[in-house]
């Protein structure tokens, strides 16, 4: 026998007020730890960049229509706009939702993809985790404090043109499930975002330089067969150097990958497959 059923699986209605109920949870829940969020945003640089990355917004992925991608590139002008220029002083938190707001066709968003349940689909806002997971990787260079995460779980595409260890990125749903950093340091940070010749474009600046510089390394990448799946494997380090003498000061495992494959196998370079 089935389980009892969700009121989010009665209907639309229904699906739209568990989203409303998810969303005033996380409300609550802000109030009641006393979670100061980020909201103001200022036209003057600070004068350091701590970090800066690019990404290609359209990519040539298999049987994924060139129009959403196309669409993806309008939604996140759309979103940056809500977050270029932001100042996260010490102690305050980073919300993505907070900043950006319900990505509804009303607000001029269109369709993209979305991946919801380990399938691709179109959805109005798709695209914008391209966005939250530029913003991670940026404060993964930083001391800075990610306080919530929601890692992909499967291998959704082959790599086309990544310039990043596999598996770094963030899943983001409105209204709760976000990506979130808090400013634990002693100085403030600033985001600036814009996209310039099809990149997706991110700078995180501050008034000067943090002690300590931070490398991303992807270790052991290779696939597996296990049974009639195949899975992506390896582990992403976070290497800790002291700016000054330039001494290794050791690393940290961010995460070991087992991710499923939901490409077509074909597609898996042979070499990496053990």
């Amino acid at each position: 026998m089935g389980g009892r059923k969700l009121m989010c699986q009665y209907g639309p209605v229904f699906y739209q007020l568990s989203l409303w109920k998810e969303g005033l949870r996380k409300r609550v829940k802000d109030m009641g730890q006393r979670v100061t969020l980020a909201r103001c945003r200022q036209r003057e640089e600070l004068p350091v960049i701590l970090k800066g990355h690019r990404s290609p917004v359209l990519r040539r992925l298999e049987g994924v229509d060139m129009a959403l991608q196309k669409s993806k590139e309008a939604n996140l002008r759309l979103a940056l706009a809500h977050i270029d220029g932001l100042v996260v002083a010490p102690g305050e938190t980073f919300s993505f939702w907070a900043l950006v707001g319900a990505p509804t066709a009303r607000r001029g968003y269109q369709d993209g993809l979305v991946i919801a349940n380990g399938d691709l689909r179109r959805g109005v806002g798709g695209g914008l985790c391209q966005l939250a997971n530029l913003i991670h990787y940026l404060v993964l260079h930083t001391p800075m404090e990610v306080v919530e995460l929601h890692h992909h779980s499967d291998a959704l595409f082959p790599d086309d043109r990544r310039r990043v260890p596999f598996g770094t990125g963030t899943s983001i749903f409105y209204p709760h499930v976000d990506y979130r950093f808090c400013n634990t340091t002693a100085q403030p940070v600033q985001l600036r975002l814009w996209i310039s010749e099809g990149d997706l474009c991110g700078e995180l600046r501050s008034e000067r330089l943090f002690p300590c510089r931070y490398r991303l390394v992807e270790e052991d990448s290779h696939f597996v067969k296990e049974g009639e799946a195949y899975y992506r494997v390896s582990q992403v380090y976070r290497r800790i150097i002291d700016r000054e003498s330039g001494q290794d000061l050791g690393r940290e495992l961010l995460l070991s990958n087992h991710s499923r494959v939901l490409y077509d196998p074909a597609l898996i370079p042979p070499d990496q497959l053990r």
